[in-house]
């Protein structure tokens, strides 16, 4: 087992060199990448990106993110095209159909959603999930979609019809990932009890497990072949397996945690993976050789896609942010390797108040030009019935302006917690029991959040 015992580390300029040398021999057609004008990462989400996806012909993306939204980009100018809302939760994946005019995404709120493009009308929305859906794959002629959910099943879903083909019972275990083979006859899974799993689409019948993995998968693709899988997982590794036999044939280390996201180039050359580290690596797979090691993301990076030329990878950040890399070089599009501060930008001296508010700063706006995120803009909060910021979807626990935010009523919802205070509502479960840092967020919270002209 090539590698097995070895942890590969990161090659610097050699490992450009490594790269370039094997292109110059023809094992990586990746044309003259330096032709190609540079381009800045795709900002415009306002929490995780935890999906991206390239379409066929490569000139568009699509990616999904924590607040809600799809978002819609052109390549490689990386243009916004726009924003889709449908799912009432988290968008955790995204895929396009084979025609490029049209997608599907999966979200917390355990539905699936066929988009029109680029409009971002919704063609159809199917449920069935009893759990969030971690992945979605579309098979290769466009007539199914799969979706992976945390009710510990994987369905199979008639694109024509927005049926349920198939519900592919997992057992007791979650289910983080999967993918369709090239041809569209298999489907790979892979969840939380460390198994990977191969199943027939036409009939739904199991006809591999492959056990390897101490913790759990969170992403797998095939090789271009169908005949071999690439996993990452928990256990810190991304490993390579036969398809056949159910063989593990090499492993590779690199990543400090988990391994979350991995993806494979067309050409079938490279693989990579990206970690909970922030960290990306790309990986030459004929020989288990590290490339690259990149760096420039401010956290864990859910989610990775080649274009179909392997001239570019894209990586989705907890950052808010879509990195561009060149893949010839290592390096990302339109600018050094510097990372993002996520979206607060806070420096040192900032007060206690602020820096309680930078967890905050993922799903809220506070400015007058903010827009909704994961929640609600924060703009004129104090004083402002429940329910009531416009095109916000509430949850049924806050609509209907029954509640005042006074200090009095956020020093509440932090001291019980919104589970407590607020029943029913979307917001994480979180409390701050010392009544000091409460009076600091909310003195902080009057001064960022006031009507332009009010105190």
């Amino acid at each position: 087992m090539r590698g097995a015992n070895s942890r590969n580390r990161a090659p610097g300029s050699g490992g450009e060199a490594r790269l370039r040398s094997w292109i110059a021999a023809g094992l990586i057609g990746l044309g003259a990448v330096g032709a190609m004008p540079a381009q800045a990462d795709l900002v415009g989400h306002g929490g995780f990106v935890k999906g991206v996806a390239v379409a066929p012909d490569g000139s568009r993306v699509l990616t999904a993110s924590f607040d809600y939204s799809v978002m819609y980009w052109t390549l490689p100018d990386g243009a916004s095209l726009g924003r889709f809302v449908g799912h009432e939760g988290g968008v955790n994946a995204v895929a396009f159909l084979p025609d490029g005019r049209r997608a599907v995404s999966g979200a917390d709120d355990g539905a699936v959603i066929l988009w029109s493009l680029p409009d971002g009308g919704v063609q159809r929305r199917m449920s069935g999930h009893l759990g969030k859906i971690a992945a979605v794959a579309v098979s290769p002629d466009g007539r199914y979609a799969a979706s992976a959910g945390w009710d510990r099943t994987v369905r199979i879903w008639d694109l024509a019809t927005g049926e349920t083909r198939h519900a592919l019972d997992n057992g007791q275990s979650n289910i983080n990932a999967v993918a369709f083979s090239p041809d569209g006859g298999r489907l790979l899974t892979g969840g939380h009890d460390s198994t990977i799993r191969l199943w027939r689409v036409s009939d739904g019948t199991r006809l591999l497990a492959m056990s390897g993995h101490d913790f759990a998968v969170n992403s797998i693709a095939f090789t271009p072949d169908g005949r071999r899988a690439v996993s990452g997982s928990v256990d810190e590794t991304l490993r390579l397996w036969d398809l056949e036999s159910g063989a593990e044939l090499d492993r590779w280390y690199g990543h400090a945690g988990s391994v979350i996201g991995v993806a494979v180039s067309a050409n079938g050359k490279l693989a990579a993976s990206g970690g909970i580290d922030g960290t990306v690596r790309i990986w030459h797979l004929p020989t288990g050789k590290l490339v690259h090691a990149l760096t420039g993301h401010g956290g864990p990076v859910w989610s990775l896609a080649f274009t179909p030329d392997a001239r570019l990878l894209l990586s989705a950040g907890a950052d808010n942010v879509v990195r561009l890399w060149d893949v010839e070089y290592g390096t990302p599009l339109g600018g050094e390797e510097t990372a993002y501060d996520g979206a607060d930008g806070l420096a040192a001296g900032d007060s206690r108040g602020a820096r309680l508010f930078r967890k905050c700063r993922a799903c809220h706006a506070t400015t007058a030009d903010g827009a909704n995120k994961a929640g609600p803009t924060l703009y004129g909060i104090f004083g402002r019935t429940s329910g009531s910021v416009e095109g916000y979807p509430y949850s049924e626990a806050l609509a209907g302006g029954r509640l005042v935010w006074t200090e009095e009523a956020v020093d509440m919802l932090f001291a019980e917690g919104p589970d407590s205070f607020t029943p029913g509502s979307k917001m994480p479960l979180q409390r701050m029991p010392d009544p000091q840092d409460r009076a600091e967020l909310i003195t902080y919270l009057k001064r960022i959040t006031a009507i332009d002209g009010q105190e």
